[in-house]
């Protein structure tokens, strides 16, 4: 669309698009497990987010800016590969100014990547004056990244980030998704978010590294972690099921995912072990591992020494975020 900067399209945009918390069933969204057994993941989206603004520019030039500034004449110019391939997918090619602010930084195991690419495609759609379903832009954002752009990661994090809230999602060997809202009463769900907290134990990682090394090794653990989904479902789901048995199940997932090279190391270790010498009934290191954010899940009243257990680690607050991405600003 040259020269779209100058022609149409609405003023400004801002997309908002929600971090994602995955509790059992990571790995099971990749290709190599879900195309010969049905893979599972529950997650909740989080009110932690990543904001998109998208905006005309006097001239056709082209400024995005992240991490880093580029000002570029053409389309092919920009280096950030995520920004410069849904750019081309939406046609958007000139004449514009796109900025990002997260509320998390990116390569702590959130899905950050994922949240950007969904919430960049919702702000140019909207651009363009184009309004996108949660499955299409979920849908867009997995051929983004792991069609065009080849990165060995799974659908899970694309999912979350477009459908928000609290979810199973089942990946089918014809790559369709399942996506399966977690039927629990408001009592059930504040009683589970009650129980978890969040520490960041710092550093960043990036993802697509470790998923590459999964790909390569024995999927045995992700066999293991796929038949925790039901169980972590079952007890979710009934008010009569003792809630704690999550955290028993966390803790399993965990011991079968440090199965997996560079997952863990002796301080996040040292940590998980404290935690639960505290009170901690289980729990995980999010995202791909080694570093970034430890949850746990703990009874509220052994919480605070569990904290103190921790040595000063940052707690991060956090509820569920109802929404996937959406548009939260249209300038005339």
């Amino acid at each position: 669309m040259a020269g779209f900067g100058t022609k149409s399209g609405l003023a400004m945009i801002i997309s908002r698009t929600p971090f994602r918390m995955s509790f059992v069933g990571g790995g099971t969204d990749l290709p190599m497990f879900y195309e010969k057994s049905q893979g599972a993941v529950i997650s909740t989206a989080i009110n932690k987010f990543v904001y998109i603004t998208v905006n005309h520019r006097f001239d056709h030039t082209i400024r995005v800016s992240y991490s880093q500034t580029e000002i570029v004449e053409k389309l092919s110019d920009i280096q950030h590969d995520r920004c410069r391939e849904v750019m081309r997918k939406t046609g958007v090619d000139s004449g514009v100014e796109i900025t990002s602010i997260a509320d998390i930084p990116a390569g702590t195991g959130m899905g950050s990547s994922s949240s950007f690419t969904v919430g960049l495609f919702n702000a140019l759609h909207g651009f363009c004056g184009r309004v996108q379903k949660a499955s299409q832009l979920a849908e867009q954002a997995c051929e983004l990244e792991i069609d065009t752009l080849g990165a060995p990661i799974g659908k899970q994090d694309q999912y979350a980030a477009a459908f928000g809230g609290l979810h199973r999602y089942l990946f089918n060997s014809d790559g369709s998704v399942f996506v399966d809202p977690v039927l629990c009463s408001p009592g059930r769900q504040r009683d589970f978010l009650n129980h978890l907290m969040l520490f960041y134990v710092g550093g960043t990682r990036d993802a697509s590294l470790v998923l590459g090394e999964v790909k390569s090794s024995d999927d045995t653990y992700l066999h293991e972690i796929r038949k925790l989904v039901d169980p972590f479902w079952n007890v979710l789901t009934s008010e009569e099921k003792d809630i704690r048995e999550l955290g028993e199940i966390l803790d399993c997932g965990w011991r079968s995912k440090k199965k997996m090279t560079g997952v863990s190391n002796p301080t996040i270790d040292s940590y998980y072990t404290a935690a639960r010498n505290a009170g901690a009934l289980g729990g995980k290191l999010l995202g791909a591992g080694g570093t970034g954010f430890i949850l746990l899940f703990c009874e509220p009243d052994k919480q605070n020494a569990v904290r103190e257990s921790l040595g000063g680690l940052r707690q991060i607050e956090f509820e569920r975020a109802a929404e996937g991405s959406k548009i939260i600003y249209v300038g005339g």
